[in-house]
């Protein structure tokens, strides 16, 4: 197998690509990035046999059709996904090759699913194009389909997340800001509605080191992909936080008097894009302000009813954000790979990864999930009523 990783030289594309060259069927772990200086790459990939950089510019289309086809599969690390998605993935299903992303922004998943020239065009040659299989979208995914098989019917879910700015940087930025901005999806009342994005404020709490969190309404594909392959849902809801708690609320400070703005506004003169500058600046942060831990963390919520009663599903994960992300990606191309993932055209990891197995493959990796099942009975509700 011979997987490109394009963003290869970012934080997460190199996640994917330590746990493939770990492989014995990947022959050859291709570095693509429009970026290529050596030192941005780790120690162990630049010490294996198995990696090699090449130049991708996401933006020409023809140079990236020429490079995709010669692997396996494509795994999609650069971000901003709501800019670099549906090229990235018309080019592979061009190139008749299998196609992987870790997007998590929600823009780009409509177009996916409803383009031609990627859905049809991917199911007539052959070929899967999935999206969302990082940690959130993706790992989160798999387990709302695992809790899921287990009742007879879902009604709610809640995803929330939270994530330290000390593990942020380059592309996560953008992310970040971006998906608090403007109207966003969530499924509300069996419907999809648009909210304001870091609104919806409440509390969660995480596994240690993370604890109490204030989250709030982000901008994800889940609510979107995820009634696709459940039905009779009322509700998908996702949320999250940046940590320490300073962040999010300049960040709705800045949202709120207009610095996140992408109305371009004239400046002595020159005409400059409030949102450029204020991601720019988030680059810059002292190195005397709290950053908060190293890690990130993930909570599944599944409410749904199995035999006359009520049950709530919970997983709990912590751990460092670019081999959470980077597993997930790795994990689906090797199941792609051996013939496991068997739907063809865009889908969402919901829709085509087998929870079992999966979630096997992550367990053996290291990954720590932290379950809970809470069991009412429909019967002792009416009771108390």
């Amino acid at each position: 197998m011979r997987a490109l990783v394009i963003g290869g030289t970012g934080g997460m594309g190199q996640g994917v690509a330590r746990d493939l060259i770990k492989q014995e069927q990947i022959n050859e772990v291709i570095l693509g990035d429009i970026n290529i200086d050596p030192d941005r790459v780790q120690d162990k990939l630049r010490a294996s046999k198995k990696v090699s950089l090449i130049r991708i510019d996401v933006n020409d289309h023809r140079g990236m059709v020429a490079e995709i086809k010669t692997a396996d599969v494509v795994i999609n690390c650069a971000g901003p996904f709501y800019k670099t998605a549906v090229a990235v993935a018309r080019a592979a299903v061009e190139a008749k090759v299998n196609y992987i992303d870790i997007c998590d922004d929600y823009e780009a998943v409509p177009i996916l699913f409803s383009s031609a020239d990627i859905d049809n065009a991917a199911r007539e040659a052959g070929i899967t194009v999935l999206t969302g299989m990082g940690s959130d979208p993706g790992t989160n995914n798999v387990i709302v389909k695992w809790f899921a098989n287990q009742l007879d019917r879902v009604d709610e879910i809640h995803l929330f997340w939270v994530v330290s700015i000390a593990e942020l940087a380059g592309a996560a930025w953008d992310h970040s800001l971006h998906m608090v901005t403007g109207k966003i999806p969530q499924f509300l009342d069996g419907k999809l509605e648009y909210v304001d994005g870091g609104t919806g404020e409440e509390v969660a709490t995480f596994l240690e080191p993370l604890g109490t969190c204030k989250v709030r309404y982000v901008g994800h594909p889940q609510p979107i992909t995820i009634p696709r392959y459940i039905e009779g849902l009322k509700k998908v809801v996702i949320k999250g936080a940046l940590i320490p708690a300073w962040v999010d609320e300049l960040i709705k400070e800045q949202k709120d008097t207009g610095f996140l703005s992408t109305e371009p506004i004239e400046v002595r003169g020159t005409m400059s894009i409030p949102y450029d500058l204020t991601l720019k600046l988030w680059d810059t942060i002292p190195d005397n302000r709290d950053k908060g831990p190293a890690a990130s963390g993930l909570k599944v919520i599944v409410k749904g009813e199995r035999k006359t009663k009520q049950v709530t599903y919970t997983a709990d994960i912590v751990g460092r954000m670019a081999p959470g992300t980077g597993l997930p990606a790795s994990i689906a191309a090797l199941m792609m790979f051996a013939g496991d993932v068997k739907v063809k055209g865009v889908v969402a990891p919901e829709g085509c990864i087998d929870p079992e197995k999966f979630l096997a493959a992550l367990l053996q990796r290291g990954a720590r999930i932290h379950q809970t099942e809470t069991i009412t009975s429909m019967l002792a509700l009416q009771q108390d009523v």
